[in-house]
């Protein structure tokens, strides 16, 4: 823990706005299509550096914003999905259409579409095993 009498004080917290999530991903290429096939992710950037590779994705047309980034060590390390985090929450019109379209082109089933107050949700498991939330906010 840090003390507090050497961290000064601030006026108002600092200005942030989410930025990206990285999954760290066994077969690049795979994952790639799955994002672009499931959830119409495009690659928005290409960052090739001497150990890795990271294809920045987003929807098409937007420049800005929040960014699924997958990244890939090029010395073939091994991946494991732990469980030290939460799903990846992805806002989709029609969770039951967007699930069962995930599930086609190579999504886990996890728990199907269910109904939680004003939302309606679902989870899947992307192929390499890691869990993404679905949810749609119902109208009144």
């Amino acid at each position: 823990m840090t003390d507090a009498a050497a961290t000064p004080a601030l006026a108002t917290a600092p200005s942030v706005r989410m930025g990206f999530m990285k999954f760290v991903v066994r077969d690049l290429d795979a994952m790639r299509d799955f994002y672009e096939r499931a959830f119409g992710l495009v690659v928005a950037q290409t960052i090739d550096l001497p150990d890795i590779l990271e294809l920045v994705l987003r929807r098409a047309g937007d420049e800005t914003g929040f960014s699924l980034i997958l990244y890939w060590n090029k010395d073939g390390r091994p991946v494991e999905v732990g469980s030290g985090h939460g799903p990846l929450g992805l806002y989709v019109r029609d969770v039951d259409a967007a699930y069962a379209w995930a599930v086609g082109q190579g999504a886990q089933p996890h728990r199907p579409p269910w109904d939680a107050g004003a939302m309606r949700v679902a989870f899947v498991l992307d192929p390499e095993g890691r869990e993404l939330e679905l949810i749609s906010m119902r109208r009144p």
